[in-house]
């Protein structure tokens, strides 16, 4: 299923008005649809933006709302399923607006190019709480092209025992990429799982050490 077509993606007053450009060419829609999120969004009314981009480790899903990245998701997690927890979490007015995304994309270029160690962009982190949260955020302290192991980071975040914890937390990190779980590691050096897959974590791994 394209993520595009996700009724998550689309208030029902959004999908009815393009219904009615359903005979348009494919251009004509897509200009409608642009100019549709760009009123909605200099009027306030869109919930979050989305777009996807291509990269090193896969298309990733970029979704923002008025206070900064809300999420990254790689493809294995399905975008249309994120856009529908989004939607459900966060508001249902979610809308392709590029242009709302472009700080984020460039930075994330910059990053796979090697020309960037760290991101500036601001994060709307409403979907981590508690514990989790309070890991995520110590997850870019870890530097670039360094790793920690979950007992490191269990015990930075203020809770030694609590290695499992700091296991979910990473797992569940809804900013991948962006905040750096990939740099969390099993005491014995071993990979750990990671949201995007073992494949992925390694690549970003050898990016960073080859920088």
């Amino acid at each position: 299923m394209n993520p595009h077509d996700t009724d998550a993606a689309e208030p029902a007053e959004v999908s009815t008005w393009l219904g009615t450009a359903l005979g348009a060419p494919a251009g004509t829609l897509g200009r409608l649809r642009a100019r549709l999120a760009a009123d909605a969004d200099a009027a306030g009314d869109l919930d979050v933006a989305y777009r996807i981009v291509e990269s090193p480790v896969g298309p990733l899903l970029l979704a923002a709302t008025p206070l900064g990245l809300v999420r990254v998701a790689f493809a294995a997690e399905g975008h249309a399923a994120v856009l529908a927890q989004l939607a459900g979490r966060i508001g249902p007015r979610i809308l392709e607006y590029p242009p709302g995304l472009e700080d984020a994309a460039r930075e994330l270029a910059e990053y796979f190019a090697g020309d960037r160690t760290r991101f500036d962009i601001p994060l709307d982190r409403r979907l981590s709480k508690g514990f989790r949260l309070a890991v995520q955020e110590r997850l870019p302290d870890i530097p670039y092209g360094h790793t920690a192991s979950y007992t490191e980071l269990a015990a930075a975040a203020g809770s030694p025992r609590a290695v499992r914890a700091v296991g979910s937390a990473c797992a569940t990190n809804p900013l991948p990429v962006v905040v750096p779980c990939h740099r969390v590691l099993r005491s014995d050096g071993g990979l750990g799982g990671y949201i995007g897959g073992t494949d992925a974590k390694t690549a970003l791994l050898e990016l960073e050490r080859a920088a």
